[in-house]
């Protein structure tokens, strides 16, 4: 087990974007995947989630088209249970998930009630499978829209105690929050986080890149991951480019992030063998979050086919980085983009 040794010698935390999106590379399939979520009701009503999720084609002379797409809506509980969902397409069984709570439990479920859309990869399984993350993170969004709500976060965080330190049952949970970390100890203030500029997913030169965004007004939250993936110079090797953010609305305009991962990946193109691994943090809360980077060079030699699962199995609790882990996880749908990739455009 590698673990490192807290210190209060690390540097400050990344706070730089690399947004925007770069333009789509030809002959190269996009997959793109949101989940924005709003407070119709005001926050202290039922949250609106929307995912959103779309695999696009680009051919030699950039010119492209949409392969799949796939959405939900949802309505959910202060305590993350889910009251109404709707998807399109829409699983026989989506309505399983009412009255579910979003958590580590509810993957277990989605195994059971949408394993069609886990078979085929399909682009509406992502955003079904982040929903858990997005709700757990997406209440950061109070605290840039109303400021008096960040003490009401801070507290939730913590569990009421008053140097801002988490609960002990929280510590270890990931690489950043390993016990005697600044944001388990509360050397680091949750409001000196909101500091980093999101910057805007949409590249100008290249408006086809997103599929559309929720429009809403008020607070908001979003969650949004891109896929890029193209054949190597010989086809033998698969090269994969992709990037994650969560981010806030702001009132006065723009976004504020606070996480925010790039990943570049090379793997065989025969044996789907990861062939190298290269993750980078652009926007991350606390001075040790980066360290995180550092072990997934564990799945180096691994099938891409099983990513799931190995991430899982070794960067587990602080040995990994959630949102990292998940930006790994998503790698599995990977192959079935690989053949999309071989269709004309």
């Amino acid at each position: 087990m590698t673990m490192h040794t807290p210190s209060a010698s690390y540097p400050p935390p990344p706070r730089k974007t690399a947004n925007p999106a770069p333009p789509r590379p030809a002959n190269s399939l996009r997959r793109t995947s949101s989940i924005d979520v709003a407070w119709p009701e005001g926050v202290d009503g039922e949250r609106l989630f929307v995912g959103r999720a779309r695999d696009f084609l680009t051919g030699a002379d950039g010119q492209g088209r949409t392969l799949a797409e796939g959405e939900f809506t949802l309505r959910m509980s202060e305590d993350k249970t889910i009251t109404r969902i709707a998807a399109d397409p829409a699983p026989a069984e989506i309505g399983r998930l009412v009255g579910a709570r979003a958590g580590g439990h509810l993957r277990m479920l989605l195994r059971e009630v949408v394993p069609e859309l886990i078979a085929r990869a399909d682009p509406l399984y992502l955003v079904l499978d982040d929903l858990s993350g997005t709700a757990l993170v997406s209440a950061f969004a109070w605290g840039q829209w109303f400021p008096e709500r960040m003490e009401v976060l801070r507290k939730r965080l913590s569990g009421g105690n008053e140097d801002g330190s988490v609960l002990a049952q929280r510590a270890n949970v990931c690489w950043g929050l390993q016990d005697g970390n600044s944001g388990v100890t509360g050397g680091a203030a949750l409001e000196n986080v909101a500091d980093a500029d999101a910057g805007h997913l949409r590249n100008p030169a290249d408006p086809a890149g997103w599929h559309a965004f929720l429009d809403h007004d008020g607070p908001g939250f979003r969650r949004a991951r891109r896929i890029d993936v193209t054949h190597g110079a010989d086809r033998g090797t698969i090269h994969i480019d992709s990037a994650f953010q969560d981010s806030a609305r702001l009132r006065e305009g723009g976004r504020v992030a606070i996480h925010e991962y790039s990943l570049g990946a090379t793997v065989d193109a025969g044996t789907l063998e990861v062939i190298a691994l290269e993750p980078k943090a652009h926007i991350l809360p606390f001075r040790e979050c980066p360290g995180a980077v550092h072990n997934v060079a564990r799945l180096v030699g691994r099938n891409l086919g099983q990513v799931r699962e190995d991430v899982l199995e070794m960067l587990r609790g602080p040995e990994g980085c959630t949102h990292l882990n998940d930006a790994l996880r998503a790698l599995a749908d990977v192959p079935r983009l690989v053949e999309q990739l071989r269709q004309p455009a």
